[in-house]
């Protein structure tokens, strides 16, 4: 049908003509009420926009001597983070000679691993960044 018959038909159904796939040959096109169309598309992309779910990360920032109670304390934090579904980056800061010294703040990352191993897993092993030691943590599915 050529193009001003197709524009003629879609007028005469109170409709739009809408070219769906130009690049064919011939092009190819549809009746249709571009509105209610428009419309749907945008009901669509906002029920995906609902459906998606942003997962924000958490900093917690420890000292490699730090105390039973803080050390609880934090492992409290964690663990309601990873519970609201958030990743937890855990920050192990070494001032001065404590760096001598990397294992205590390794083996500080593996107890807050092990203690809410049951909430969450380890997404990225401890590694030295400079001062910082960091791991992730992610909540478990």
């Amino acid at each position: 049908m050529s193009v001003p018959e197709a524009l003629q038909y879609a007028d005469r159904l109170n409709l739009d003509l809408v070219e769906v796939a130009p690049m064919a040959n011939p092009p190819v096109c549809k009746v249709m009420d571009y509105g209610k169309y428009r419309y749907e598309q945008e009901q669509k992309a906002k029920e995906a926009r609902k459906r998606q779910t942003t997962i924000s990360i958490k900093e917690i920032k420890l000292r490699p001597k730090i105390d039973d109670h803080d050390f609880d304390t934090k492992k409290g934090h964690v663990e309601r983070f990873l519970k609201h579904g958030d990743k937890v980056k855990l920050t192990i800061m070494f001032r001065g000679r404590e760096l001598v010294h990397p294992h205590l703040g390794e083996r500080l990352l593996r107890r807050m691993a092990e203690d809410l191993q049951d909430v969450g897993e380890v997404e990225s092993e401890p590694s030295l960044d400079g001062r910082n030691m960091v791991m992730m943590l992610a909540p478990r599915r």
